[in-house]
Order: C-alpha cells, then sequence, then structure tokens
C-alpha cells in the first residue's frame, strides 16, 4: 500500500481547516476527493467515513475525558442514526452503489447538503434564535423525540454523503437543548459521530466503496494538520474565517449540483 503524497497534500490542508474551524472533515474532504481527484462519489464518502471515524475518535477521547459529552443525547441520536444508516447502506446496495445513476444521485445529495451546512454555518446565531422563539420552551419528552428524528435524518445524511453531523447537527442540537452548555453539545456530536461514521465506513467497505491507500494518505496528512490548526486556531477571528468557510462550502454545492 503506497502513501500518495498529493493525496497526505490534501490531508494537511483539510486538517488544517478543521483544527481552525471546527467544521467537519466531511464538509471538505468529500467534495475535494470527487471535484479535484475525480474519484466516484460513492468511493469518496465511504473513505471519507473511515477517515472521519479515526480522527472523530481522538476528538471524542478528549472531550470524555474532560466530561464535556452528554451520553444521553448521544444514545437518543444513535437511536435513530444507526437503523437509518444501515437502511440508507442497503439501498445503496440495491440501486448499485458505483453505477453512475448512484453517483449522480450521491453528488446531488451531496450538494445541497453542502448549500445548507454554508447556510447553517454563515447564519446559525440567527436561525437558532429564529426557531427558539417559534418552538417555544420543549420539554424533556418532546427534545428526546425530536433528537431521535435529528438521528435518523443524519444516519441518512452521512450515509449517503458523508457530510450533516458537523453544522447541521450542531444547529439543530442548539435549538433541542439550549440549556446544555455549548462544549457539552459538541463534545456530543462528535462522539456521536465516532459510531455513525465508522458503521457507514464499514458498510460502503464491504460494498467496496473504500480505497484503503487514500485513507492511509489522507489520514498521515490530516493527523498533524488538524493538531497545527487547533494550536493557532485561538490565533484566527472566528469572524473571518467562519464566512469564508460558508461562502466556500456554498459554492462547492452549487458546483457538485453542475450549476456552473
Amino acid at each position: 500500500m503506497l502513501i500518495n503524497p498529493l493525496y497526505s497534500l490534501a490531508g494537511v490542508l483539510v486538517g488544517l481547516l478543521v483544527g481552525l474551524t471546527g467544521v467537519g472533515g466531511g464538509s471538505l474532504m468529500t467534495p475535494l476527493l470527487v471535484l479535484a481527484f475525480g474519484f466516484h462519489p460513492a468511493t469518496a464518502v465511504g473513505t471519507d467515513l473511515l477517515y472521519a471515524s479515526a480522527t472523530k475518535t481522538v476528538g471524542t477521547t478528549v472531550h470524555g475525558w474532560r466530561g464535556t459529552v452528554d451520553w444521553h443525547v448521544v444514545g437518543w441520536l444513535a437511536l435513530g442514526s444507526v437503523p437509518a444508516a444501515v437502511l440508507t447502506l442497503v439501498a445503496l446496495h440495491s440501486a448499485g452503489e458505483q453505477s453512475a445513476t448512484t453517483g449522480r444521485a450521491i453528488s446531488i445529495a451531496l450538494g445541497i447538503t453542502l448549500i445548507l451546512s454554508g447556510l447553517a454555518t454563515l447564519f446559525r446565531a440567527r436561525i437558532v434564535a429564529t426557531l427558539k422563539r417559534a418552538f417555544g420552551k420543549i420539554g424533556h419528552t418532546r427534545a428526546r423525540e425530536l433528537t431521535v428524528l435529528l438521528g435518523i435524518a443524519l444516519g441518512v445524511l452521512v450515509s449517503l454523503t458523508s457530510v450533516g453531523a458537523g453544522a447541521l447537527g450542531m444547529t439543530a442540537l442548539l435549538i433541542l437543548y439550549p440549556d446544555l452548555p455549548l462544549k457539552r453539545l459538541v463534545g456530543s456530536d462528535i462522539a456521536h459521530a465516532v459510531p455513525l461514521t465508522l458503521l457507514g465506513g464499514i458498510g460502503h467497505w464491504l460494498l467496496g466503496s473504500v480505497d484503503g491507500a487514500l485513507l492511509v494518505s489522507l489520514l498521515v496528512g490530516s493527523i498533524p494538520g488538524i493538531v497545527i490548526g487547533s494550536v493557532i486556531a485561538s490565533r484566527i477571528s472566528d469572524r473571518v474565517l467562519g464566512p469564508i468557510l460558508a461562502v466556500v462550502l456554498a459554492l462547492v454545492g452549487v458546483k457538485l449540483l453542475g450549476l456552473f
């Protein structure tokens, strides 16, 4: 298994951005693999899911050690996301994951999800404030029910596109759990992503949609990239990076939809 320096360099760049902004690597890595390197969308998604499970395991370990994971929230999310992910993988297998039609469907779903992620990143505070007023005070029972539904949506999105658990999931959690500290919501979102991305990645691997050499090359570059990005994150304002990243995500989404 040879390590491709070009793919490792891509891993470094994506890792830097993840460390700087906290945005999930799938939002950046999957479209990069499809648009820049020409991988089939299914291969890009499957490889990125295993890549994400490895990197998020490190993040979960740190958050768990610091006590910033609400395992009840993680459990309710997983209750919806795990069966939804399995059903999505079965549907992909039935449709023929490596076919041109399935590839186009994944690209469209990825493009739409990236545009929504860009909007959620750019207007998160406004969206959360507006929906909080619309929903009012959500009781514990209702919050759990909605969390399971959120898990179902994320299970489908992440298994199909490898994107959605970060920007979209966090925005929804901020609405459902306004009383929980932000760091516990972030930790819970990352912890939930580990079994979800691992399950999705293994499913895609069983379907033959994971490139092992690509996976190793990405990890070799991304791990030091994330460390470096995390170290220098405090020196760069989120007010600068956030809007730029949101616009990039939206433009990449539009490109995947073939609108320009």
